[in-house]
Parts: structure tokens; sequence; C-alpha cells
């Protein structure tokens, strides 16, 4: 059984909780319960975070609808409590926004991405180093993966490696320390979350089309049409968690 500290660093619109559940729960529902134990923390809410972290094996981070560019003494509390995490040899993965957090928290810099929202089924590639990487053990060279997000590491920290990318979004993952790890795509979302994530956001999506010059009504089924399973995600986190703690 490993023992993990999951950070839930926000909550999902309500109309996607509904049908989907909230962030921790598709953690939960992807990686299932079978040899992992969490310990949520709704660290966005000022939950403590544990200072003897001696019966932990890893520490993971969700995704949030708040942005790292809006910092708020929670995050700085977060982003410290995962580095000393590290600093300790606990392996750390932080998910979207916890991908930026920790790019953030080792000397990065996050900022809204110029080219618009990504969001639905999107591929990314894996770098020379990202082929190499244990995160992405028997994974191929490009692989489909669940997105939704407006911010992006805009400077990867110093020393830190790029491991994946795409034309939307050069820096898709990051490995900052030997078993620190960051993805800005969520493998922990599945394709009925995923669908009620574009539903949720429709009316911002087609506005944000409309004001790119797209055609309208054209956009949300466009992306509800590419949602499509992503074996990739679950193999991602077993990996982290089999191959790093």
């Amino acid at each position: 059984m490993k023992n993990v500290v999951l950070l839930k660093a926000g909550d999902a619109a309500t109309a996607v909780r509904r049908s989907a559940g909230d962030y921790d729960r598709w953690f939960l529902q992807t990686l299932g319960l079978s040899g992992y134990r969490f310990d949520i923390l709704p660290a966005h809410q000022g939950a403590k975070l544990p200072e003897d972290l001696s019966g932990y094996d890893a520490v993971m981070m969700t995704g949030s609808p708040l942005s790292v560019t809006r910092l708020e003494p929670w995050m700085e509390r977060a982003a410290e409590f995962m580095v000393n995490a590290a600093d300790r040899g606990l392996p750390v993965l932080g998910v979207c926004f916890g991908h930026q957090l920790l790019a953030h928290a080792y000397g990065g810099r996050v900022g809204r991405n110029p080219l618009g929202r990504e969001i639905g089924t999107v591929e990314v590639q894996l770098t020379k180093q990202g082929r190499e990487d244990a995160l992405f053990h028997g994974l191929p060279e490009r692989l489909a993966v669940q997105a939704t997000h407006e911010d992006i590491v805009v400077e990867a920290p110093a020393g830190a490696t790029v491991l994946a990318g795409n034309a939307n979004t050069a820096v898709q993952a990051l490995a900052f320390r030997p078993h620190v790890r960051g993805v800005q795509f969520h493998p922990e979302v599945q394709v009925d979350t995923m669908r009620a994530l574009i539903h949720a956001r429709a009316e911002g999506l087609e506005a944000e089309a409309l004001a790119r010059g797209q055609p309208a009504g054209e956009r949300v089924p466009r992306l509800l049409a590419g949602v499509a399973p992503t074996p990739a995600g679950p193999r991602i986190l077993t990996n982290f968690l089999e191959r790093f703690s």
C-alpha cells in the first residue's frame, strides 16, 4: 500500500461536479484504490499540511480554476510544502495548476497563453529526454491526452528539462528535479469528464472563437466530436507512483 498526499487546489464548476465529480475524485477513479491510499487535503481552503512526511510515499497536486499569476498565501504555502517534500526525497507530481505552481516555486515564469485556452483531447510529442523519462515509460513518442488550461509555463526554471510539448503549449511536461515532475495536461481526466468540462465552458469557448474570427457555432461541437479515450493518462499516473516512489 502506497500512501499519497493529494493536494486539492480548487473546486470544479458546479455543473462539472454534478456530472463528473471534483478534481480529487478524478484521480481516485483513474488510478483506483487498489494499492493506494490518498490523504486528500484541500489546500485552497487552508488545510493544514503535514509536517511529518515519514508515512508518505508521494505528493500530488490537482488542477484548479485559480491562477498562479494571481498568487494567494495558500499557494505559496503549498509550493513550499511541495519543495520541502521533494528536498526530503519524496516524489512530487503537479498536474496543470500544480505543474505551474511547481514552476513558480523553482524560479520559472507562468503566464496566460497568447494562443488561448487549450481544451479537449490533444496530441503532445515527447522530447528526446521525455522518451527516456520514467514518467512516460512504455508510451509512444506522440500521445493523446486530455487538456484544459489558459495559463502556461512561459519560462521553465533553470535546470528543469522539458519532456513534452505541442504547437499550443511548448512546455507540456517538465522534470524539475530527479523525482519531481509536472504535466500541463490532465492524465487523470477521462472522456466523460472532458465532455463535461467542454459543456461547462461552452459559452466562453464560443466567445473566444468569435473574438479570433472563427465561424460561429463551430468550436464547441468540433471539440466534443474530438474527445477520445486517452490510455496514456492512467499509465503516466501509474508510472509516477510505481517508478518514482
